[in-house]
């Protein structure tokens, strides 16, 4: 646990406001959470797929994967805790799995609120910051393709495009019609920096800008705007983009203005771990060598930097270098 020394710094540093879901929020998270303690994480609740997608369909609740993983960054709890909320059973009825999921969804039942659900289980785990869900509707994400083609369910919408063989065009949601939380307002108009990503970009960034007056209100906050793209591409979902083709995509969805900074990747990625991925179908992001100009010309700054960090044969996003950039960036605009 962190003193109370330490924990007052922390309070005193910018305020943060981090927009997407998966695996890349997660991580740029437990970075930030070690220079700032005032970080809202808006994060999506619209994938319908695996143990959060079964908890979604059997029990009506919104789906608390990327939810649970946010929570755990931001959590200063002991690492057993950790581990028992990151462990997925292997075999019975209960198999595949996640405690974690099935603590938020006890959570849900005992308060009779999702919302209420996420604060509960925010405490038990002594978050840093707040978790909230981008809304409390029950969405359903859908991708219309450039061949016309009408894709339903975040799960679906990348294996049924990479079937099609066309590319995503733009995404909504069903009902079209969602409302973020008052406090989610709250935070992006109080904050010193807005930061989208990293993360799927059709499937769990994007999702996030579709919610009622959401990229109004992000658009209209005094806080500068950072897109942080991805390291690799995605089968079905981002098939030879590169960092203009992501930032096109953020922008289609918004407001041509829509944002102040493009941070991506300029780290050569070693070979050997490179071939795992490609072999999946995945590429690096990228940069043209016309976006800076480009981004320039529509007065977004394109920020390039060594941001990999490798794991386990794993290419992650550097989130301490990262965060670190991120801090300048609120620190220069505040």
């Amino acid at each position: 646990m962190r003193s109370f020394k330490v924990e007052k710094e922390l309070s005193m540093e910018p305020k943060f406001v981090v927009i997407g879901g998966g695996t890349g929020l997660s991580i740029l998270l437990r970075g930030l959470k070690k220079l700032t303690s005032n970080i809202t994480a808006i994060v999506t609740v619209a994938d319908d797929g695996g143990g959060s997608g079964i908890l979604r369909e059997d029990l009506g609740m919104l789906p608390p994967g990327d939810i649970r993983s946010c929570l755990l960054a931001l959590a200063n709890t002991e690492p057993t805790m950790e581990k028992l909320l990151q462990y997925r059973f292997t075999d019975g009825i209960l198999k595949g799995q996640n405690f974690g999921n099935l603590f938020i969804a006890a959570m849900n039942e005992i308060y009779g609120s999702f919302e209420k659900a996420i604060k509960e289980t925010s405490n038990v785990l002594a978050v840093t910051g707040k978790v909230l869900p981008m809304t409390l509707e029950d969405v359903k994400l859908c991708a219309v393709l450039e061949n016309g083609d009408i894709l339903k369910g975040e799960s679906h919408i990348p294996l049924d495009a990479m079937r099609a063989g066309s590319r995503i065009d733009y995404i909504y949601t069903e009902p079209k019609i969602s409302y973020p939380l008052d406090e989610s307002v709250e935070a992006i108009n109080n904050a010193d920096l807005i930061v989208l990503g990293p993360g799927s970009l059709y499937t769990s960034v994007i999702p996030n800008l579709l919610v009622n007056h959401i990229v109004d209100t992000i658009y209209n906050a005094k806080a500068p705007k950072v897109y942080i793209t991805n390291l690799m591409t995605q089968p079905g979902e981002t098939d030879g983009y590169d960092v203009l083709d992501h930032v096109n995509a953020i922008l289609k969805h918004s407001t041509l203005d829509f944002l102040d900074y493009v941070i991506a990747n300029k780290e050569e990625i070693p070979i050997d771990t490179l071939e795992k991925y490609i072999m999946d179908g995945s590429k690096p992001v990228l940069m043209g060598a016309d976006d800076e100009k480009i981004l320039k010309a529509r007065d977004i700054k394109l920020i390039g930097e060594n941001l990999i960090n490798i794991r386990k044969d794993y290419i992650r996003h550097d989130n301490i270098k990262l965060s670190k950039l991120l801090m300048e960036i609120a620190k220069k605009e505040k």
